[in-house]
């Protein structure tokens, strides 16, 4: 019989002692995040495979279209590098108030609690050049020291792609009700939106859809409709990897225009084809989600 190496030995238990402590100090954070999110009924994460498919707009005009139905709501900007809620829902001046309850969030339109990096920095065109250590203790202190109160939902804005911010906020949190990804018709953001779906899956966190954002432009002085980015991929993206296709939203200008201005698009122009498809969209995860709910 071959006799232990007492240097194998001692590496493997150094091993079993770093995994140890690395699963009490995830135990330890996930007893914190549970108290301070336990009066939030349902916590949804947006994401996307890629960027520039207008995820954060998804997130904003969801979270607007719940407070619109009288729901108390937050949204929670995660995205380090570039965080542009507070500028689309027009409190970007806000500076944060900490008090012995923790870090007060801004109040938004409709009453919505929002917190972000962009209130942290005062300098706009400052860039944040962190590393993953830094990203996560910034993430971890939006959900422990903020005081987010009682809320139906807080919406999660995360960065694109399957890096540390979205594994970081689907480890954290361990009580999320489910992920809305988004993406667009044409084919590059297909590849990727395939990915996030497989991350939310291997990381067993509930996929509640996929919404199509820039399904189709529709002339205003003609009528006709052009598919600019493409026809029905968000739909077959679900079809073929079994994920619920929430809706899709046609282009808009005033979209664009209401985020540079500040307001949000769902209350400006309420009888919209698009904000009539997030509504639609609220109501397909509400239906999901909540005992009763009929739209």
């Amino acid at each position: 019989m071959a006799k232990e190496d007492p240097k194998e030995k001692e590496a493997q238990q150094a091993k079993e002692q770093r995994e140890a402590q690395f699963k009490a100090q995830m135990e330890a954070e996930h007893k914190v995040i549970s108290e301070r999110t336990k009066h939030i009924r349902h916590v949804i994460v947006v994401l996307s495979g890629k960027g520039g498919v207008g995820k954060t707009t998804v997130a904003i005009n969801l979270a607007t279209a719940l407070a619109l139905n009288g729901l108390r709501v937050g949204v929670l900007d995660a995205d380090i590098h570039g965080p542009n809620t507070p500028k689309m829902l027009g409190i970007k001046h806000f500076v944060p108030n900490v008090s012995e309850s923790g870090i007060q969030p801004a109040l938004g339109p409709l009453n919505m609690k929002v917190m972000s990096m962009a209130f942290l920095v005062p300098d706009p065109d400052m860039p944040i050049i962190w590393r993953g250590p830094l990203k996560m203790g910034a993430i971890k202190q939006f959900i422990t020291d903020v005081n987010w109160g009682d809320l139906d939902y807080l919406i999660v804005d995360l960065p694109p792609g399957t890096g540390d911010e979205p594994i970081s906020i689907l480890q954290l949190i361990p009580n999320i009700t489910g992920v809305v990804i988004v993406t667009t018709p044409q084919d590059v953001a297909l590849l990727d939106v395939r990915k996030s779906i497989t991350m939310v899956k291997q990381m067993q966190v509930r996929i509640l859809g996929i919404v199509e954002n820039m399904s189709g432009f529709v002339c205003p002085k003609c009528g006709e409709k052009v598919d600019i980015f493409g026809k029905g991929g968000g739909a077959k993206a679900g079809t073929d990897l079994g994920v619920l296709f929430l809706g899709s939203i046609p282009i808009d200008a005033n979209i664009t225009v209401d985020g540079d201005k500040g307001l949000p698009f769902v209350v400006q122009n309420a009888n919209s084809d698009a904000a009539r498809a997030f509504t639609q969209i609220v109501d397909n995860i509400r239906n999901q989600i909540e005992p009763g709910y009929k739209s």
